[in-house]
């Protein structure tokens, strides 16, 4: 059975970098014979977590039932349903943008934390693991933007409690809207050999 795999836009921007770099690490896993679709967050209304924890309260390896009525639930079912996913977001003053920080938030369902009690653990801990390729872009240098930014330890937090393990990450340095330009010889073979990684 062909493996399924989520890509997960947290971008402004369609047709820009993180779109394009998820788009070819898709590309690269259909080829090898995956199936593969693509979320945009931002076609997604995902209501800002206010920490009320009713998410967190009952054991199981299942996301605690939400109160919002939104479309975090079919997200989720989603993500579930997948075998590997594909996560990309931009770094905006430090770390990724509020558009995916907003989704990261409301993975505290993944929890169990019970009131009055400390946090337990991941609800996907001891589950068997998906793979993942986190992918960040930023408009400085990306081995300064790597190590001097939150973003990568949040992709791979929220990676952690969806219970995937990265297979690869990808950083785009000096990011600008490529505005339909191919990717550059090197980063077209990362996008590849990381595609490929999700399909062995």
């Amino acid at each position: 059975m062909n493996p399924r795999i989520l890509g997960i836009v947290g971008s402004y921007r369609k047709g820009g970098t993180i779109d394009t770099v998820v788009a070819a690490v898709l590309k690269a896993a259909q080829d090898a014979g995956a199936t593969a679709e693509t979320v945009y967050l931002q076609d997604l209304h995902i209501e800002f977590c206010d920490n009320c924890r009713r998410c967190t309260q009952e054991e199981g390896i299942s996301p605690g039932p939400r109160h919002h009525r939104d479309d975090m639930e079919g997200l989720v079912n989603r993500i579930e349903e997948a075998d590997a996913l594909v996560i990309g977001a931009p770094v905006n003053f430090g770390n990724v943008n509020a558009l995916t920080q907003r989704f990261f938030e409301r993975l505290v369902g993944y929890s169990f934390w019970p009131w009055g009690r400390p946090a337990r653990q991941l609800r996907t801990k001891g589950q068997p693991r998906k793979k993942a390729i986190l992918i960040a872009s930023s408009a400085m240098p990306a081995l300064f933007a790597r190590f001097q930014t939150g973003s990568m330890r949040g992709l791979k937090l929220a990676a952690s409690a969806l219970g995937a393990k990265p297979a690869a990450t990808l950083f785009v340095g000096l990011a600008s809207r490529p505005g339909g330009k191919p990717l550059s010889p090197w980063l077209e073979r990362r996008t590849r050999r990381a595609g490929c990684r999700l399909v062995r």
